[in-house]
């Protein structure tokens, strides 16, 4: 690390701003939580980045061993971005940033990303609810796939597939931004079409309280 990138400060919190301390590096890690993405998924989500600057954060963070590049080989000829182990241990960190951020002003005119709303399921999860809200549930929103899995006393948030989830939530990225923002209720929702329930009533309904009970008391991370 050359002298201009580092503090020179052997703290562990200069060491840490060493490598995650440059601009959308943070942000980059917050993308990569919920599991891999391609390079153009992350300049989509990251809106304000230039590509160069991207390009320059993932190179850092590869060398630093925060973030891992896969090669999807032909004919995709893509890079596939993934964190280390190191790198997961950041999840923690970023949502208490989250939640202590959430204090901070808004910015006017800007959304929240998907990832940033499923990621406000984790930061908001109550411990003690685990048992009554215990189940695997799948969220299908655009052409998007995550699953979310309540046990032991934890939820677990991350993109692919449930093979068997106890209840799906299909809907649109403009929904689900109005109805955990409460712009949109979610009878108003389903009713028009454009939110659709699967499962019984039961799993359902704790389907929903876990996707909007987070953000009846504190704001996701933007």
């Amino acid at each position: 690390m050359n002298g201009r990138r580092s503090y020179g400060d052997p703290c562990g919190v200069a060491r840490s701003l060493d490598v995650i301390g440059e601009r959308w590096a943070l942000l980059v890690v917050r993308e990569l939580l919920l599991g891999p993405k391609r390079f153009n998924d992350l300049l989509a989500s990251l809106p304000g980045v230039s590509p160069n600057v991207l390009s320059q954060r993932l190179r850092d963070l590869v060398d630093h061993g925060v973030v891992h590049r896969r090669d999807l080989g032909v004919p995709a000829r893509v890079h596939l971005y993934e964190l280390t182990e190191w790198g997961r241990e950041l999840e923690p960190v970023l949502l208490q940033l989250g939640r202590w951020g959430s204090r901070a002003p808004l910015p006017p005119d800007r959304e929240l990303g998907l990832d940033s709303l499923l990621l406000g399921i984790k930061a908001g999860f109550d411990p003690a609810r685990a048992d009554e809200l215990r189940g695997t549930y799948e969220f299908r929103v655009d052409t998007d796939t995550y699953v979310a899995e309540v046990t032991d006393g934890s939820v677990q948030v991350g993109r692919g597939r449930a093979e068997r989830p106890d209840a799906t939530l299909t809907i649109d990225l403009d929904t689900l931004r109005a109805v955990c923002a409460g712009r949109r209720t979610l009878a108003d929702a389903v009713g028009s079409g454009d939110l659709r329930l699967d499962g019984d009533q039961h799993a359902a309904a704790r389907l929903t309280d876990l996707l909007l009970a987070p953000f009846s008391t504190l704001p996701t991370i933007s």
